[in-house]
């Protein structure tokens, strides 16, 4: 039996002509997507295969409120939209964002190391920079980018915006293409700062501040600015860079979940 990659994609409908809405279809928020991505890589890359007992893995996002009993947790989040941790009990945790979803956790008694990191942070690990740029001229690359959070979508404008409900592939794509990024997207922020790409935060319209500062503090940084427009992001060019100890996060993997090949 598989082990389930648990990930935030719920279904919406979407408008259609003359008011009338289209069936629900996922939503399919980039960053949401990329947690089976990064999984589903290392689990090839490592040769491992399914065991015979059910198991839920909890990879990327603000994802805690939909663990469960007996769930493994890699790299997963608190949201903030509430100040508890909203885990289940009896989880078993092998790395987390970043310290304020450690405090939480320790809080209800769960046991968590040291160990911080989106795994979003891993994508050039598998897929680096220059495998995007191999040919692409200088005078080619995009100036800057913009990556809303999807519930920025509607109200964020400026040069070359990324929609983040689209492909996982296709918006690192064009973030490896940029030489900048701004824009409320935590995973848009995350990839651009995992390239070496600079990147500021513009402040979310909606979201809490909660998991960009355990973003940010997961990457050794106790403080951050964020913007308040794109106009002020260039002005303020990327925040301080993230410190990865991508070789920690990888460590933390839980390979037992599989068994070797």
């Amino acid at each position: 039996m598989p082990v389930e990659v648990v990930h935030f994609n719920p279904l919406r409908r979407q408008p259609g002509l003359l008011g009338r809405f289209r069936p629900k279809r996922p939503l399919n928020n980039f960053g949401d997507l990329i947690g089976p991505v990064i999984v589903g890589e290392i689990v090839k890359r490592r040769r491992l295969e399914e065991l015979s007992r059910p198991t839920r893995l909890l990879a990327v996002g603000s994802i805690m409120r939909m663990s469960r009993p007996g769930d493994t947790v890699w790299g997963a989040g608190v949201n903030g939209k509430s100040m508890d941790a909203g885990a289940a009990p009896n989880i078993d945790v092998r790395a987390v964002r970043g310290p304020r979803t450690a405090k939480l956790l320790r809080e209800l008694g769960t046991s968590v190391p040291d160990v911080y990191g989106d795994p979003a942070l891993l994508w050039p690990h598998f897929w680096p920079l220059e495998s995007y740029r191999q040919g692409v001229p200088d005078e080619s690359l995009r100036d800057m980018s913009v990556v809303p959070n999807l519930y920025d979508r509607d109200r964020m404008t400026g040069p070359h915006l990324i929609d983040p409900l689209q492909d996982p592939f296709a918006a690192v794509r064009e973030i490896a293409l940029s030489n900048f990024v701004c824009g409320s997207s935590l995973h848009g922020i995350v990839i651009a700062e995992a390239f070496g790409i600079p990147a500021r935060l513009i402040q979310p319209g909606t979201e809490p501040d909660f998991k960009y500062d355990d973003y940010y503090r997961g990457t050794g940084r106790s403080t951050f600015t964020p913007a308040k427009d794109v106009e002020e992001a260039i002005r303020m060019g990327g925040e301080r860079p993230a410190r990865v100890d991508s070789a920690a996060l990888l460590e933390a993997f839980p390979d037992d979940l599989w068994t070797s090949s």
